[in-house]
């Protein structure tokens, strides 16, 4: 943690080479590593990938038993940044010893002087309003960290966290595995930090010819004293949006703005006639893409997941009708698909049960992504989908917790192998996708946000976060508080245009649930607000938060800044700024929520420059104001008459 080690070139000399012991661990033949890599044979090679990329991989090769462990890592041009990924291959004509307890990262770092660690980290997902809450402790105890049942960011542990040497700086880790990681740090001394991180659990031999790949790791190193950590995570932020967010001709994915057929029933009752008529309502809210969810297949929502061939009785001739009349409109198709997840009896589960993973008395199955016959078959028809029907976004579901099937599978000489290949299937499944089909946007959703790491977000985007309570305003505000400080951009839907709990969805993507058809079918959807059942749908106000959103989304993609505390309670102000540097402007959006009393709050905004001036203005009123950087980092003070209420104020510097 010494303010050297932000000098990544040093700190990898000083963690790779001949002799040196490096950043990761393991044990094989029964020895801790330690004992032995230093006499292995080691090897270095560099290579430049682009303009801003470096590779230099670092290999290690036992010459007695052949096994050959190799570092594969990546230095990047105007960050402090370093990640690598850990290989392992046997050139042997035999299987190897066990391979165990493999650590992609196992360092330790060291502070210059007395203070604290601190783990700034956030929850995943769970379906409440707590998803991606911050958590902030103490580290003066071992701290361990790891996911519910092998999705990345299920629930207890999000695979990015912020490790803060007080008065100094710190480092952002950063975790690319989208199964079962595990993570631990503790304090070893009084200067010096140890931390660990890999997968759950290893313990395999491997066969002739045989290569695994591990998590990818990324440090990320930063400087500041106080509260400036959150600096840190505003370089992770531009860190992700500079070299993992998907791009399209060249530039950062847009999320999508979508409208989404959004009934008690899902897409069950989806036909090609009022999937059309129901896009073709929201032209005039400038919606980018129509979003047809689960039960536009054979055997519908939820028994035919693992049949994905067309509903013939809703969409007779497919579902390029639908994608070509939507692409009159100016439109795209996101089509949701469920691939890992096979219900039995569905299509899949009866022609091929050898490619399913299955558990007693659980009518779900897991297609097995390590099975190169299924991944193959799965490219094939998933590809050809995309190519015949038009699909623009393509939306990946995964409703299930993958861990207990993956266990169940391995032998006792080969835990952790089922895992490996799963998530190695599932990045060459999307690797192909996004080679074939050029502009393709994919769409990673698990449960909501519940596989989030350094893969998914380099592949994908985030366009349903959460399914908690579907659009509860309060919650969704508290969740774009808490995953704003690890990545530059998700997105969640919206279920009514009016204007709080617009605003508290909004972010660079947006998903409209709008009954546009009410009051003429009031009983059809779940989302129109009750005691508005039999008003007709505010069209007026609907093209004006429209606007809004539009003309704000591209702040969401600039640094991030928590102007209150964070909180889930309803009693509460929460507000949250989001600044574009490059364009000298940004955003703040602040909610008054429905208990709470306070009429006035005072905003200090961050990241402006003091002396400079910036036109502020306050949407809701129309008024614009002029004030100093400094006189808006000392304090703006905000008023909301009634609860609940919400500002929207944007500023821009002068010349």
């Amino acid at each position: 943690m010494k303010r050297l080690n932000i000098d990544v070139k040093k700190w990898m000399a000083a963690h790779f080479g001949a002799g040196v012991l490096p950043p990761f661990s393991f044990i094989y033949t029964g020895k801790p590593f330690e004992q032995f890599i230093k006499d292995w044979k080691f090897s270095h090679k560099k290579k430049r990938l682009d303009n801003v990329r470096t590779e230099h991989i670092f290999t290690y090769e036992d010459t007695k038993t052949r096994l050959q462990v190799r570092c594969e890592c990546i230095l990047f041009k105007g960050f402090p940044a370093i990640e690598w990924m850990l290989k392992f291959k046997n050139d042997a004509k035999g299987d190897t010893p066990i391979i165990e307890d493999i650590q992609a990262l196992d360092t330790t770092f060291t502070r210059e002087g007395k203070g604290d660690f601190v783990l700034h980290r956030a929850l995943g997902s769970s379906a409440t309003r707590k998803d991606f809450a911050p958590v902030d402790e103490l580290i003066n105890h071992v701290l361990y960290l790891a996911p519910v049942g092998g999705r990345s960011s299920n629930t207890t542990a999000f695979p990015f966290f912020n490790v803060e040497a007080t008065g100094e700086g710190g480092m952002i880790v950063g975790m690319g595995w989208s199964g079962q990681w595990a993570a631990s740090l503790f304090r070893n001394e009084s200067f010096s930090l140890h931390v660990r991180a890999g997968m759950e659990l290893t313990h395999l031999k491997l066969h002739p010819g045989e290569e695994i790949r591990m998590p990818r790791i990324l440090l990320l190193f930063w400087q500041g004293e106080g509260d400036n950590y959150i600096q840190g995570h505003n370089l992770l932020r531009r860190f992700i949006f500079a070299h993992h967010m998907p791009k399209k001709e060249g530039k950062p994915v847009t999320l999508p703005f979508a409208c989404s057929w959004a009934r008690h029933d899902e897409a069950n009752q989806a036909t090609e006639q009022n999937q059309i008529d129901f896009a073709s309502r929201f032209l005039q809210y400038g919606a980018e893409y129509l979003w047809i969810d689960a039960g536009w297949f054979e055997g519908r929502w939820p028994k035919g997941v693992g049949t994905w061939f067309i509903r013939k009785d809703g969409f007779p001739n497919g579902l390029r009708p639908v994608s070509d009349a939507l692409k009159k409109m100016g439109m795209g198709l996101i089509l949701w698909f469920e691939p890992e997840r096979v219900y039995q009896g569905s299509w899949l589960d009866r022609e091929h049960p050898e490619w399913i993973l299955k558990l007693p008395g659980n009518p779900n199955g897991l297609l097995n992504l390590g099975n190169e016959d299924a991944r193959r078959w799965l490219t094939e028809h998933i590809s050809g989908m995309i190519e015949s029907e038009g699909i623009s976004v393509y939306r990946q579901d995964f409703n299930m917790d993958p861990l207990p099937y993956w266990r169940a599978t391995d032998e006792p000489d080969r835990q952790g192998i089922t895992e490996i290949r799963h998530i190695e299937g599932l990045y060459a499944f999307w690797d192909e996708l996004l080679r074939r089909h050029p502009g393709l946007i994919i769409d990673n959703c698990a449960s909501g946000g519940r596989r989030i790491d350094l893969e998914t977000v380099s592949r994908s985007v985030v366009l349903w976060r959460t399914d908690y309570q579907y659009f509860e305003p309060n919650g969704y505000q508290s969740h774009t508080y808490g995953i704003s400080f690890y990545l530059p951009s998700t997105s969640t839907g919206n279920a009514y245009p009016e204007v709080y709990s617009f605003r508290s969805s909004m972010n660079n993507g947006l998903v409209l649930g709008w009954n546009v058809y009410q009051p003429d079918i009031p009983s059809l959807w779940r989302i129109t607000p009750p005691g508005r059942e039999k008003e007709p749908f505010p069209a007026e106000q609907a093209r004006r938060l429209a606007e809004e959103f539009k003309s704000i989304r591209h702040f969401f993609y600039g640094d991030f800044y928590p102007l209150t505390p964070h909180s889930v309670t309803d009693d509460t102000w929460i507000a949250y700024q989001f600044h574009r540097e490059d364009l000298r402007q940004g955003t703040v959006l602040a909610f008054r929520r429905p208990k709470c009393t306070i009429i006035t709050t005072r905003l200090k905004l961050k990241g402006l420059s003091p002396t400079a001036r910036y036109e502020v203005h306050f949407k809701d009123s129309g008024v614009k104001q002029t004030f100093t950087g400094k006189e808006l980092a000392d304090g703006l003070d905000v008023t909301i008459e009634r609860a609940p209420g919400s500002l929207l104020i944007t500023y821009r510097q002068f010349p």
